[in-house]
């Protein structure tokens, strides 16, 4: 996937931010800056969401050895309920390019909205799938993340994470329903937040 000629900048070392898991009920938000090396393309890079598992974990490797740069950054269920999920995006987006190893010059971030950095950013509407450094940044976070709700699988079986990776499915609900909720599961939620008033 080639990037739209309106986000080349050749002179400078340019950062891509994205970010997954704001609609889950459960975990945090996770985002990844990632800059890449032009000495070092990466083939198929695209939407973490439009990959197949085994491609994207393919991906996920290539990219974190051969990039130049990249950062998981990331914001806490309780970060989610003191701030709410918009501003903790933005805040586990600030972590991610303040714990680049390189400095960017310029950031592209996906979506209609940038955080505050110190470094001239813009945001671009699905650019998931039309910059290469916002795809890259899209496959590690959604990587990233799949394994902590596998991982939390683990502790919690009985809830499924590893299938609906902690959004709202049918069998997520039932299982708050019957097992109230965990520690992980963010409380400001509207499910969450009625499971609670229940018990």
């Amino acid at each position: 996937m080639p990037t739209e000629p309106e986000f080349i900048f050749p002179d400078l070392i340019v950062a891509g931010v994205d970010e997954v898991g704001r609609g889950p009920l459960v975990g945090d938000v996770v985002t990844a800056a990632v800059i890449l090396d032009p000495n070092k393309p990466i083939e198929g890079l695209a939407d973490s969401k439009k990959l197949s598992d085994k491609k994207r974990d393919a991906l996920y490797d290539i990219i974190i050895e051969n990039a130049l740069a990249y950062c998981v950054g990331r914001a806490s269920p309780q970060e989610i309920d003191e701030l709410n999920i918009l501003h903790a995006t933005m805040l586990a987006m600030q972590r991610a390019v303040a714990g680049l190893p390189v400095t960017p010059q310029h950031v592209l971030i996906d979506g209609n909205r940038c955080p505050e950095l110190p470094i001239s950013s813009q945001s671009v509407v699905k650019g998931d799938a039309r910059v290469e450094e916002i795809s890259a940044a899209s496959i590690i976070a959604k990587v990233t993340r799949d394994r902590e709700m596998e991982a939390l699988d683990k502790e919690f079986p009985q809830f499924g994470f590893a299938k609906h990776k902690g959004y709202p499915t049918k069998l997520h609900m039932e299982m708050i329903e019957q097992f109230g909720v965990t520690p992980y599961h963010r409380r400001s939620f509207k499910p969450v937040k009625a499971a609670l008033e229940i018990k």
